[in-house]
């Protein structure tokens, strides 16, 4: 590709899409897509507005229960077989994708990859749940003259509010389950990382979805997504983000009293015993597994490992090769040979970063590794997003760094004794999205699982997931569940119906 070529910026898309139609904004706004590698423009999407907006909710509301009505009315094995479809899609469409969200969030190709494929998984679980359901849940009402059933029904209009960090994987647990239960939708991306999402809004279309049930506007949060979360039309909004703006969400969706899910930070503590290292085998994986859950893109993961929590009879040892193999990750653009970490997502949240470190080091943190820019390279231009992965030792609880959601490379290092002061460290945050414990001892293992106040718990792991099992958090990381059949729950409503078969008179009243 030539200097000109990769110099050019785009033409404006028509990225809002309502009814079925694609549309630039009402107000002709618009918003270049940067890449965080090299800080340069290289799409323009619209930007949306309170107008756009409530556009979109009007098609929605018009697809479930206006003259569109069909998609909730269409029957479960149906529904099933288009999201088993728009999976067939992402699997064909793999490559393209991974690389676009690898180039729109700046994570690595593979890490890209992998999220499609993650995607695809989800569509593909939601559509076998739905499909595998029966007609209802009998009720005994004690007489063979009377049928009782509770009966699952979708919400109505969903409003899904995504974050940038994981842009399409996380569009994909509220719209696949959404979907399935048979709703419609309006989807906000962030308004930085919406690239893939818009991608998927072509996919459902191809897919069979009728018009306006799938429904995008793109643009801001304090527009878009405000209206989004107070609009009466709309009956669930499903957020996906930080805590402030989570709690401006809940604000606004109470008047309304429509059904709310929040999914926000983590400040999540991984916990490793002393028995963990006994081998050099052991010790090998631990560390290897800490660096995983700390840095993996670039620790912008809501479940990133963020707090390193060790025994203190290994952690000299544990630290030091922690912070010697962080020097050693390959920063750079994710297509890059051999890179294993990107950017950040933008120069604002590596302002962020910067300002935590800064307030860490003056709080008395001890500096092991990272803490700056790195050098430009050939694959990670001055003008690009980077961040060296930061260890920081000797921290503690009163530290903001420490209280506090990073989203960003940085490793805090706390040291216990006892196993009570372990599950103390660890619980003390206001998060509770996850956390992971580290040990050779199985009774030990599940007594500390047991004590986390964390809603996922790994042990002797970090990350991984199941579409098959609900995630949320406890305490401030949120309310509401995504994935596994409470993800499903979360967009239906029940309805109990109750059938006399032999109805008679009651004859309460004198006549």
């Amino acid at each position: 590709m030539s200097d000109r070529a990769e110099n050019q910026v785009p033409q404006a898309r028509d990225t809002i899409h309502v009814a079925g139609q694609w549309r630039p904004a009402a107000s002709g706004a618009t918003r270049e897509i940067l890449d965080p590698v090299d800080a340069r423009p290289f799409a323009v999407v619209a930007e949306g507005d309170e107008k756009d907006t409530d556009l979109a909710v009007a098609a929605a509301r018009d697809a479930f229960d206006g003259g569109r009505g069909e998609w909730p009315r269409t029957p479960v094995a149906a529904r099933a077989a288009v999201l088993r479809r728009v999976a067939d899609l992402l699997v064909r469409d793999r490559e393209e994708l991974g690389l676009l969200e690898s180039r729109d969030a700046g994570k690595t190709a593979e890490e890209g990859r992998v999220d499609i494929d993650c995607v695809a998984d989800a569509f593909r679980y939601f559509a076998d749940l739905v499909a595998g359901e029966g007609a209802g849940r009998v009720v005994d009402a004690g007489s063979p003259d009377i049928h009782s059933v509770v009966v699952h029904e979708p919400v109505g209009v969903c409003a899904l509010i995504t974050p940038w960090n994981y842009p399409l994987l996380q569009a994909s647990w509220k719209i696949a389950p959404a979907l399935a239960a048979g709703n419609t939708f309006v989807v906000k991306p962030s308004e930085i990382t919406p690239m893939t999402t818009i991608a998927l809004i072509d996919l459902l279309t191809e897919a069979g979805l009728p018009a306006g049930v799938a429904n995008i506007v793109t643009g801001p949060g304090h527009t878009v997504g405000a209206r989004l979360a107070e609009h009466p039309d709309v009956d669930l909004v499903s957020f996906t983000g930080g805590l402030v703006s989570g709690t401006k969400v809940a604000a606004a969706a109470a008047p309304t009293v429509k059904k709310v899910a929040l999914e926000l930070g983590g400040k999540n503590p991984n916990v490793v015993f002393a028995d963990a290292c006994a081998t050099d085998e052991a010790f090998d994986t631990a560390v290897d597994q800490a660096l995983n859950a700390a840095f993996i893109h670039s620790g912008q993961v809501c479940s990133a490992g963020a707090r390193l929590i060790i025994e203190e009879s290994v952690r000299e040892r544990f630290v030091a090769e922690l912070a010697h193999r962080a020097t050693k990750i390959r920063l750079g653009r994710g297509t890059g040979s051999g890179v294993e970490c990107g950017p950040l997502v933008s120069e604002q949240q590596r302002a962020k970063v910067e300002s935590y470190v800064a307030s860490a080091l003056a709080e008395g943190a001890v500096l092991r590794c990272g803490g700056k820019r790195p050098e430009p390279a050939a694959s990670r231009p001055a003008t690009g997003y980077f961040y060296e992965p930061t260890v920081l030792d000797q921290c503690h609880r009163e530290m903001k760094v420490v209280r506090e959601e990073v989203f960003g490379p940085v490793l805090t290092v706390e040291t216990f004794r006892t196993e009570d002061e372990a599950v103390a460290l660890a619980n003390d945050t206001e998060y509770g999205l996850a956390g992971a414990v580290w040990t050779a001892d199985a009774g030990r293992a599940r007594r500390v699982a047991g004590r986390l106040r964390h809603g996922t718990v790994w042990i002797n792991d970090f990350h991984p997931y199941l579409p098959q099992a609900e995630w949320g958090g406890f305490g401030k990381s949120g309310v509401g569940r995504e994935l596994g059949p409470a993800g499903l729950a979360e967009y239906r409503e029940s309805k109990h119906i109750y059938q006399n078969l032999a109805p008679k008179p009651v004859r309460w009243f004198a006549g």
